[in-house]
């Protein structure tokens, strides 16, 4: 049986096709491989800081240490697991495996600086963020960025199309189409610059974050200035300090609040696109043998915003429990963001589940014109605003209670009624044209 069918989650199964890329930062090989890849480079920058027991690591084998981390297989991470069945502690798996691959290396007298003074949030705690900068880099911006740009293509094409707007669910002055869709691109747009604000940081610190290990071994060395460069200069991460021994998480925490908003935008979208599916303002391209519904054959059902709306109301539900929760350890340091920290791809697989199905969805829309016109031609009663603004421009006596009584009436307002009421208003006929020429098509704004 495939893994697809035993999956417990649909982020691994149902939906796996697009989550897939994500195994690389967030599964348990992913987790692993950045654990490895933290304390190789920890090994080669410690080397580099005139230690006396601990020469520089010769160019060769810094490349054959790093070809660990580019040549991590599965088959090197059971190997590590294998390991952590004895020591039941998965950092120091990883740091006996390491030791093990420099037998035979001109290294191997020093395995004794493989995690040297660290303990093993050093290690998770730049791990972590460092899969995050590179998924946010690789994965979730590129994703946010396709959904943008079709957004923003459709705003384009629609930009000369009107539309009747609806405000408490009633018909109100028009709009039009292409503008009402760019005002998701533009807040989406916002909301990635302000994501993008927020650093990834890293604690790196020892037991309780004060490098006592560091400092009692070597106590003329500045190891903060140390960690600090480890961590900015060679990670590409910010160091939080001081800390307990974890990190605060406060910077991790605004990021999953940043996808938050995002994805609260994308739950708009969606719910705004479904329902000017709903009015038939737009059709839905047909793909040949695809069911709408079970029992109705003529129906399309708006399915792709429906999933996105789903996967997004998850997503924001687990990211609201990690950015409330991470931040908050007991004194020195608990357990329980340890446990937490394995489900940060969750609702980023969610994430990526609804903006795919948010991409299907934007490209199968059609603009039904004829539909939205005839909305359009059925309430020109909202000319009524432009025609009292221009009668109160001329100093009309009430022009507002006098649009009123004529909007308020039990007849529908059309064309007709409306000229007809015009006709009765004592303005000049320069006035009355002016008004006369404004119908629900043109009365657009800027």
């Amino acid at each position: 049986m495939s893994h697809a069918l035993t999956a417990v989650s649909p982020v691994d199964g149902r939906y796996q096709r697009h989550t897939e890329a994500l195994s690389a930062y967030f599964s348990e090989f992913g987790l692993i491989k950045y654990r490895v890849h933290i304390e190789v480079e920890y090994f080669i920058f410690l080397s580099q800081f005139n230690l006396p027991q601990l020469p520089p690591v010769s160019e060769a084998t810094i490349a054959e240490m790093r070809r660990w981390i580019s040549d991590f297989s599965t088959d090197d991470a059971e190997a590590i697991k294998t390991i952590e069945r004895t020591t039941n502690h998965d950092v120091k798996a990883v740091e006996y495996w390491l030791k093990e691959k420099m037998q035979g290396t001109d290294v191997e007298a020093h395995t004794e600086f493989i995690h040297f003074g660290l303990t093993s949030q050093d290690i998770n705690n730049t791990a972590v963020p460092l899969s995050l900068l590179d998924y946010h880099r690789q994965e979730g911006l590129p994703l946010l960025d396709r959904i943008i740009a079709s957004i923003t293509t459709r705003a384009e094409a629609w930009k000369g199309i009107p539309l009747l707007a609806r405000t408490h669910g009633q018909p109100a002055s028009p709009t039009r189409l292409g503008k009402e869709i760019m005002v998701f691109a533009e807040r989406l747009t916002r909301q990635k610059e302000l994501i993008n604000a927020i650093p990834f940081a890293a604690k790196f610190g020892g037991a309780t974050g004060n490098l006592n290990a560091h400092t009692v071994a070597y106590p003329d060395r500045d190891w903060h200035r140390f960690a600090k460069a480890f961590v900015e200069e060679r990670l590409g991460l910010q160091r939080s300090h001081p800390t307990t021994q974890i990190e605060h998480y406060d910077m991790l925490a605004a990021y999953f609040d940043g996808w938050k908003r995002i994805n609260t935008i994308l739950i708009d979208f969606a719910r705004d696109i479904w329902s000017y599916i709903s009015t038939d303002y737009f059709k839905q391209t047909i793909k040949k043998g695809e069911v709408g519904s079970s029992a109705m054959p003529h129906k399309v059902n708006p399915i792709d915003f429906e999933n996105a709306e789903g996967n997004l109301g998850i997503a924001n539900a687990l990211l609201e429990h990690l950015s409330v929760k991470l931040p908050v350890s007991r004194l020195q340091r608990d357990l329980t963001d340890s446990t937490v920290l394995r489900n940060v791809g969750v609702p980023l697989g969610h994430i990526h589940i609804a903006g795919n199905a948010l991409l299907r969805g934007i490209d199968k829309l059609i603009v039904n014109e004829d539909a939205i016109r005839a909305d359009l031609e059925a309430n020109w009663a909202v000319v009524a605003e432009a025609a009292q603004t221009i009668l109160r421009r001329e100093g009309y006596p009430k022009p507002y209670e006098a649009l009123k009584a004529l909007t308020r009436t039990n007849e529908k307002i059309t064309e007709t009624s409306m000229r007809a009421f015009v006709d009765t208003l004592n303005v000049s006929d320069a006035v009355k044209a002016e008004i006369l020429a404004i119908t629900p098509y043109n009365y657009v704004g800027q």
